[in-house]
């Protein structure tokens, strides 16, 4: 099925269903509904907008970190709903209910999910760099882990990041011009992986 067609069927589907859906992504001839993450993943997510977005103020162009929004890309038939983007202001600010593109975003970040973690650690490892996007931000709360991707090109194996840089629940995470203090990150609870 082509991508606009797989667009279609996923708006239908969204229609119909249950709470506490919140979206959905477009993964090759996949249509992926996503639900709502527990506290601890949105409490990091929030950490780090609140952070990053004390260190945009001023920036120029001016710039919002955002958690929510689609990024689309239907030259590789990929819509995609990460924890959290950084994207100009006056894109985000645009009168239009389009996701946003790839080439708008400066940074994306992703908290791993207990359930599906190899989404985060395999196919969006090969398909932001295929996108163009710059920054790449994982925390895995599973483990107390963060790695931070950068300088996406051609490898062997097709699209990656050749910069990886790891650190540690604890640890000041450099994100390209910003910082990240993860000091009050915490691992999801007890029997949570």
């Amino acid at each position: 099925m082509d991508y606009a067609r797989m667009r279609e069927t996923a708006e239908e589907l969204a229609k119909h269903a249950p709470d506490p859906f919140i979206g959905y992504e477009i993964v090759g001839d996949q249509i992926v509904m996503m639900m709502s993450p527990g506290r601890p993943h949105e409490l990091i997510a929030w950490t780090v907008r609140e952070q990053l977005a004390e260190q945009l103020r001023g920036s120029e162009p001016r710039l919002v970190a955002h958690t929510g929004g689609e990024i689309e890309d239907p030259s590789i038939g990929r819509l995609r709903r990460p924890d959290l983007i950084v994207v100009p202001y006056d894109i985000f600010a645009e009168q239009t209910m389009a996701p946003f593109s790839p080439h708008d975003i400066s940074l994306v970040a992703e908290i791993v999910s207990p359930s599906n973690h190899t989404n985060d650690y395999l196919d969006k490892m090969a398909e932001y760099p295929a996108m163009g996007l710059p920054l790449y931000l994982l925390i895995d709360p599973r483990k107390g882990t963060i790695a931070m991707l950068s300088d996406p090109g051609h490898g062997p194996g097709g699209p990656r990041y050749r910069t990886r840089t790891d650190y540690v629940f604890g640890d000041m995470v450099t994100i390209g011009p910003w910082t990240l203090d993860t000091t009050t990150f915490r691992p999801y609870p007890d029997g949570v992986r």
